[in-house]
């Protein structure tokens, strides 16, 4: 064959077709509409020159079924492949919004669904940037057969290599539901949007009025639902969020988290920390500041933000060594556990213990949000959710009380008895059935009825049952904690603690899965 013929000019002319598909009017539209190119967002998001495309020149199987043309397009209106972040080897799927809206056929299904295979084979974290306008509505039930095949690859990978979701766009019917089964998804505010039914079809059903950012927007899905994890204002940043969010995850979960070196050397003891938690057991402080205190300098990495924020979760480095935290947030709601706290918080721990990533608690916690919204919405079957998770975890999990643990909370938020490996206590911490003025009340019913001054003498029952009853001593006395530490040393505790745990195995007894209360 001469390389330099007929052949080769063949070559050269489908090149040149391709880069034309894809040339600057395309990505026009795009910034049009705010959004990068769906190749943009790849060369962005990966080391310089790693990225390795497949499938390339694919066009679509189906021909024209007179509903409407079905563009020839190369590609089908998905680039997929692999490349590096970072170093590490990672695979993407990017939509196409410029080719026939992004919508899924049979053969764009089939591309996402082989780099969903070649990810799980080789172990490695696969990344979805979503940007569709849905089932492709020619190719009938062959476009839902190609949603449904992806479900179930996200199910099978799913606690096996890590999945995020990035909606760049719309993602609208069956598109939203395999954003949903991964792992972690990620909203553009503005132009992404997610819902099961359109505006068009809400107006027609049930006659109201509502615009795409009210259905289903980004901070919609991350103050309300508690579908979007993270959030921000332009495609940009959220590339660089993926990155630094994977920067925390092991490959799979044959592997540990990655091990990154800290630039800033820290103290482990901190005397800021003596005089955080408030002389007054009503008032309240931010739990951030205290994990910003004992954590690597600037290495706490937030989840969901700004849903059930009465509940702090994300991940951070310690010592550089990735942990997960999961904290109670007495600035919010006191810190009490409710129907929403309690699901993000059992979704994150469990996505934690998958992942080999060691969970530390924060407590602070007054029991669970009382009332008929709660009670009638299931906050049994959800706080049990919470349970569930930390008691069906196996990664080293260390508590720290910081102040109230009282309860039925007390026991949710990994208590020794359900598992927790350490368990620290400020001296500022109330551990008991109940908070003191509950406790009195029932205790000092008819002392109270019969004072003439019931305020005060309830102060006084309150403030020698802290000291009698709810005083963190009795409990490390007892062995229900671990030790009663000054907070200046907590950093310094939990690097040693969680060092003794590297090599922590439990055996599970046999069984196919447990049945967690959904």
């Amino acid at each position: 064959m001469d390389i330099n013929g007929k052949i080769y000019k063949n070559f050269l002319n489908r090149i040149e077709q391709f880069n034309i598909q894809n040339g600057p009017d395309k990505i026009k539209k795009q910034h049009a509409k705010g959004k990068l190119h769906a190749r943009e967002r790849i060369a962005l998001l990966f080391d310089k020159n790693s990225f390795e495309e497949l499938d390339a020149f694919v066009t679509s199987a189906t021909p024209d079924t007179g509903l409407g043309k079905i563009d020839e397009a190369f590609g089908d209106g998905v680039v997929i492949g692999h490349g590096h972040i970072n170093g590490r080897l990672v695979y993407v799927f990017s939509q196409d919004f410029t080719v026939m809206g992004g919508s899924l056929g049979a053969v764009h299904a089939k591309k996402i669904m082989k780099v969903q295979d070649l990810a799980l084979k080789v172990g490695a974290p696969i990344i979805g940037l979503v940007d569709s306008g849905g089932a492709r509505i020619q190719e009938g039930v062959a476009s839902l057969s190609g949603y449904t095949s992806i479900f179930h690859r996200n199910i099978q990978s799913s606690g096996v290599i890590p999945q995020i979701s990035v909606i760049l766009g719309p993602a609208a019917g069956g598109a939203v539901y395999s954003p949903a089964i991964t792992d972690f998804v990620f909203m553009v505010k503005k132009t992404s949007y997610m819902f099961i039914t359109g505006p068009d079809v809400v107006k027609e059903v049930l006659n109201e009025e509502v615009s795409f950012e009210e259905l289903g927007g980004a901070e919609i899905h991350a103050r309300k639902s508690g579908v979007a994890n993270f959030i921000y204002e332009d495609e940009e940043n959220v590339l660089l969020g993926i990155k630094k969010l994977l920067s925390f995850l092991p490959s799979n979960n044959l592997e540990n988290p990655p091990y990154v070196e800290s630039n800033t050397k820290k103290d482990n003891i901190n005397e800021k920390l003596r005089t955080i938690v408030p002389d007054d057991p009503f008032k309240p402080y931010d739990v951030k500041k205290v994990i910003g205190l004992i954590v690597d300098h600037n290495s706490f990495l937030e989840v969901s933000e700004l849903f059930a924020q009465n509940i702090v979760v994300g991940f951070a480095r310690l010592n550089g060594k990735a942990i997960a935290i999961v904290a109670n947030q007495p600035k919010v709601l006191a810190g009490v556990i409710d129907i929403n706290s309690a699901l993000k918080a059992a979704r994150f721990i469990r996505f934690c213990d998958s992942f080999n990533i060691p969970i530390l608690t924060l407590e602070d916690v007054p029991g669970f949000l009382p009332g008929l919204d709660q009670e009638h919405g299931g906050i049994i079957k959800h706080g049990a959710k919470l349970l569930f998770a930390f008691s069906e975890a196996t990664v080293p999990k260390i508590t720290v009380i910081l102040r109230k643990a009282y309860g039925g909370a007390f026991c949710v938020m990994n208590s020794k008895n359900i598992g927790g490996d350490y368990s620290f206590a400020w001296p500022t911490a109330e551990i008991a059935v109940m908070g003191p003025e509950g406790a009195v009340s029932i205790l000092n019913r008819k002392e109270l009825q019969n004072s003439e001054d019931p305020n005060k003498l309830k102060n006084e029952f309150a403030t020698k049952y802290r000291q009698e009853i709810a005083n963190p001593y009795i409990a490390d006395q007892q062995g229900y904690i671990d030790e009663v530490i000054d907070p200046a040393d907590t950093r310094m505790k939990l690097i040693s603690a969680f060092e003794t745990l590297e090599n922590k195995h439990v055996e599970q007894p046999a069984r196919k899965h447990g049945n967690i209360p959904l």
